[in-house]
């Protein structure tokens, strides 16, 4: 009772806010936070992290008349209109921004030109600490009956990011939730035939905690000479997301570096990025479970590459990894992963994103079942319409042969993104089709129509059918239908709403509906 009173209290403080800001009120910016210690002058005259600008030695200063320039003019019969004048760019105005929770050094948003730095490892890489802590608080009333529980529930989670910029390419980073573990979040539970106890969850572990900068430029620091190349680097517990998510979105202990910004006339790509990956700790992938089902965040290494290019007027995406199963006993669950992607509008009228992955070489111990080996295709669709900003017909297909697998990803399989039916909410444990294809296709039909400035609403249709009616992983074909609403109740609160209902053939059938408030800052 006291956990119930406490969340109910908790909401009630950060939500009452919203009832009296509505989205259409502007005002200005909120100022600085009182942490904020660098104060700028807003002279042109400060200290430059670029060189020094050159001039051609046919042209030289000139000095300053005043002579040579008129006074303004005055329309005495035309007194100054404050909203004209906003209407000449279109009617634009402040846009209130969120400050973040504490803010150390120099201000997260301002006007004018940086202050100056210190001169601590190098004039060409100059220190400017910043230190600021922000993030979001989601709370959520939601029934869920995802066919094996029924509960009525409120719960909780607060994300919070941790950020010290140290130079202008330099920073460390750190992730916590603090009443979240895992997949379990504070929550309080009301109602439904499976019904369990109140839970309060305090994690002070870091989900991330990285270093992230520029070779080059701490190089051009310490040696007092402009770099004549690019290297950006990260390690530690880092978060890696490639492909949109759908090959890699996870955190591990491991480094990164990239070559980025590289381009070739010749083969006609504008820009292309390399980027090279090595994890040996907190891997989270399918491919290797526990005996009791969950995943093994310790039993495995990985390493890859991966190529971003912009070519063709389109956009192509290809990388390959290599799973190193580091058991000693039940292993040889090591595999190969490679996936391309390809992104392009055609003729101003649809876009279109086509991906395959395939996953091969594995070979496990003790004839034990493979658990990524296969091979999946994703068409992801939409027409562009007269407003492709704010109407967004779409259709989304894939097919999937034998076990085909993300490469690092917890919990969720390769077919989050095709459509709002399945994917969860990472909160309630809102229920979901089942998200990987395995021997199966399927596909999402949805419309998102979003509401100028304010709204959206999502509704979509999606199945998954295995073929011969059934395979290893799901037993029956699966039919959902989904809604998603969501509305900025200020710049700061954003209101969401799910519901969803589905057909199983071979389980129970699943339903949702879901209330969430999330606070900005």
């Amino acid at each position: 009772m006291k956990l119930k009173l406490t969340i109910y209290f908790s909401i009630f403080i950060l939500a009452s806010p919203s009832f009296f800001v509505s989205a259409e009120v502007l005002k200005r910016r909120d100022e600085p936070a009182s942490t904020v210690l660098e104060k700028r002058s807003g002279s042109p005259h400060y200290e430059h992290h670029a060189a020094p600008p050159k001039m051609d030695s046919f042209a030289k200063p000139s000095n300053y008349d005043k002579t040579k320039f008129k006074s303004d003019p005055v329309y005495p019969d035309k007194p100054y209109d404050v909203e004209a004048q906003v209407q000449i760019y279109g009617g634009k105005k402040a846009v209130p921004t969120a400050r973040p929770w504490l803010e150390l050094g120099h201000p997260l948003y301002d006007e004018g030109p940086f202050g100056k730095g210190y001169n601590l490892i190098g004039r060409k890489n100059l220190v400017r600490p910043q230190l600021t802590v922000y993030g979001d608080f989601r709370t959520a009333l939601a029934y869920n009956d995802n066919g094996n529980a029924e509960v009525g529930q409120i719960a909780t989670r607060l994300n919070l990011d941790v950020d010290l910029k140290l130079t202008s390419t330099e920073r460390l980073h750190a992730f916590i939730g603090p009443l979240d573990n895992g997949n379990r979040f504070t929550r309080a539970e009301l109602f439904g035939a499976d019904k369990d106890e109140d839970e309060l969850i305090f994690d002070g572990v870091f989900q991330t905690f990285f270093f992230e900068g520029d070779l080059a430029y701490i190089q051009a620091g310490l040696t007092d000479e402009y770099p004549k190349y690019d290297l950006p680097i990260a390690f530690g517990l880092m978060p890696l997301f490639l492909q949109n998510g759908i090959w890699i979105e996870d955190a591990f202990v491991g480094f990164s570096a990239a070559i980025p910004s590289r381009n070739s006339p010749k083969l006609d790509i504008s820009n292309y990025d390399v980027a090279f990956f090595y994890g040996f700790n907190e891997v989270d992938t399918p491919a290797i479970i526990k005996a009791n089902g969950e995943l093994d965040e310790h039993a495995a290494d990985i390493m890859g590459v991966t190529w971003f290019a912009d070519v063709g007027r389109g956009h192509l995406e290809t990388s390959y990894g290599y799973l190193d199963d580091t058991r000693d006993a039940n292993g040889g669950f090591d595999y190969h992963s490679f996936i391309i992607g390809w992104t392009k509008r055609y003729k101003g009228k649809i876009s279109n994103s086509v991906r395959f992955l395939a996953n091969f070489g594995q070979e496990p111990d003790n004839n034990s079942i493979q658990t990524a080996d296969g091979y999946a295709i994703l068409l992801e669709n939409s027409l562009i319409t007269s407003k492709p900003s704010f109407f967004v017909p779409y259709f989304n297909f894939f097919a999937g042969f034998d076990r085909p697998q993300p490469f690092a990803r917890g919990g969720t399989g390769i077919l989050k993104n095709t459509g709002i039916n399945f994917e969860t909410d990472g909160l309630t444990g809102f229920p979901k089709l089942t998200d990987n294809p395995q021997d199966a296709w399927g596909g999402a039909i949805g419309i998102f129509n979003m509401f100028f400035p304010s709204g959206s609403i999502v509704f979509e249709v999606a199945g998954i059918f295995p073929y011969g009616g059934e395979s290893d992983t799901i037993p029956g074909p699966e039919i959902a239908a989904g809604v998603r609403y969501q509305k900025n109740l200020s710049h700061q609160w954003i209101f969401r709403s799910d519901a969803m209902i589905s057909h199983r053939e071979s389980n129970e059938n699943q339903q949702g509906i879901r209330f969430e408030l999330r606070y900005k800052f």
